[in-house]
């Protein structure tokens, strides 16, 4: 296939080619197997790396707040850096590209570094856009040459860093779609066949039945084989904590009407303190374990953390040395760094099916739901809910992520009103036509006011400028789609 560009009409290129990316993800053959280096027969533990990158899209590039370019906020800290911790621009930029650098350096050295990434499709673009397409090439390099790429495991996501719970689902799968033409737009198809796992924005996981159901479903027709979840969003199936957190789960998604999907789940331990990957915490927690029972065989434990790529002063300023100091340390035997697809793929060339191997398990409290409906059906489930949270209010459907103390829907139905809004007409008026082209520039815009109006970061911080850059965004987004379609 022909290499594409990355940008077209000035947009991200993530649309119009939906059949063949999922061609592309329907792909058999390993991703890892073939080109790794290591042996399980030699490990006693491992361990998983990941970090997140991601910079949000804003209405800021001129003076009048309602006709200001859309731009990426790095951009708008690089050209203010006066504001606030604005004065970081520069050690942010130059974190999105270090990885590509560090791999190289080590690899030269004779080593063998793993790092799993997971970019948002909205720094991908807004680098582009801000012209620092020198960071994007620098892994177009590494990834287009062994052994640099075997190192690096590129992690799926929500192309606008958006937020399971808070996002209608009829656009989760616009949202992931446009994450993996955009990937391959950049790193081309072959690159894209070997993107198995799915890194959830703020490591959320839906708790209600239905909304779960329709999530996991969507990640496995859009060709995802695993997910990250964080260790307290999950619960057995019995409602008991999770307790081998450092082997495969099977997390076991049920609707509010008996259906099931299930999907292999890597568990994150801990909270979300990105010291623990600044500091290299993983690996000295795997140094203390020893094989454990999985599918009959005896099997390394994986010791699985993600964090901010970029964000506060051990990730800046300390992760750099850390990092290299433990890839010189460790070579192909007794605890190992590996990306997670690796390690699954590994554990499958020993004759363990994953599947019925996994420990199932749910979202965390779920238990509570199913032991009030014996007989699923969407009154029953709805009751229960209902039901729960007026008798406890610790219950809530909204806040398994990182953190257990934050609601992605409370306090933010101003700005998820007008997100509901723009959605529902953009489905009303555009979605449901047979005679759409997705690759017209009509079509593009309109999924690019969609896509970017749902940022998680609109609803982060609450109230304030952020609240009204999404309001914006959607007033563009509603005003463009009643004017072109």
């Amino acid at each position: 296939m022909e290499p594409l560009s990355d940008i077209i009409n000035g947009l991200p290129n993530f649309c119009g080619l939906e059949t063949l990316v999922e061609e592309t993800m329907a792909r058999s053959l390993p991703a890892f197997l073939g080109r790794t280096s290591v042996d399980l027969s030699r490990l006693e533990s491992s361990f998983g790396i990941a970090l997140h990158m991601h910079q949000p899209l804003i209405p800021a590039g001129g003076p009048d707040f309602k006709t200001a370019a859309i731009i990426s906020n790095l951009q708008y800290m690089m050209e203010n850096q006066h504001i606030h911790d604005n004065h970081n621009a520069p050690i942010f930029a130059q974190c999105y590209a270090r990885m590509a650098d560090f791999i190289k350096e080590l690899v030269d050295e004779g080593k063998n570094p793993r790092v799993m990434l997971d970019y948002s499709g909205n720094l991908f673009y807004g680098l582009r856009q801000m012209g620092r397409g020198d960071i994007l090439e620098k892994f177009q390099k590494v990834m287009s040459q062994e052994p640099y790429s075997r190192c690096i495991e590129w992690l799926g996501t929500m192309w606008s860093h958006a937020v399971a719970s808070s996002t209608p689902p009829a656009d989760i799968k616009l949202h992931v779609q446009a994450w993996q033409q955009h990937f391959a737009s950049l790193f081309g198809w072959d690159a894209l066949a070997r993107v198995r796992g799915f890194s959830p924005p703020e490591m959320h996981l839906p708790i209600h039945p239905d909304v779960c159901y329709e999530y996991i479903k969507t990640l496995k027709t859009c060709g995802f084989r695993w997910l990250m979840v964080q260790e307290h969003t999950i619960e057995n199936l019995d409602g008991s904590r999770i307790r081998k957190p450092h082997l495969p789960h099977l997390l076991v998604a049920r609707n509010s009407q008996g259906d099931e999907v299930s999907m292999i789940a890597l568990v994150k331990t801990r909270g979300s303190d990105t010291k623990l990957v600044g500091q290299m915490q993983p690996y000295y927690e795997a140094k203390g374990l020893s094989r454990q029972e999985f599918g009959g065989r005896m099997v390394p434990p994986f010791v699985l953390q993600i964090g901010d790529g970029e964000n506060g002063g051990v990730m800046m300023n300390e992760f750099p040395a850390a990092y290299k100091t433990v890839m010189r340390q460790i070579g192909n035997s007794g605890t190992v760094c590996l990306g997670g697809s690796e390690y699954l793929e590994l554990l499958e060339s020993e004759g363990i099916n994953l599947e019925k191997a996994a420990f199932p398990v749910q979202p965390v409290g779920q238990k509570r739901i199913w032991d009030r409906v014996p007989h699923p059906n969407p009154e029953a489930v709805r009751r229960a809910i209902s039901d729960l949270e007026r008798e406890d209010r610790s219950f809530h459907l909204d806040m398994g992520s990182w953190t257990n103390d934050r609601s992605w829907v409370k306090g933010y139905e101003g700005v998820l009103s007008s997100m509901e809004q723009l959605s529902v007409l953009f489905h009303q008026k555009i979605d449901q036509r047979t005679d759409i082209d997705k690759r017209s520039p009509a079509y593009q815009r309109a999924l690019f006011y969609l896509l970017v109006s749902q940022t998680s970061c609109y609803r982060y911080w609450g109230q304030g400028i952020w609240t009204d850059y999404g309001l914006e965004i959607c007033r563009r987004g509603i005003e463009f789609i009643e004017r072109e379609f």
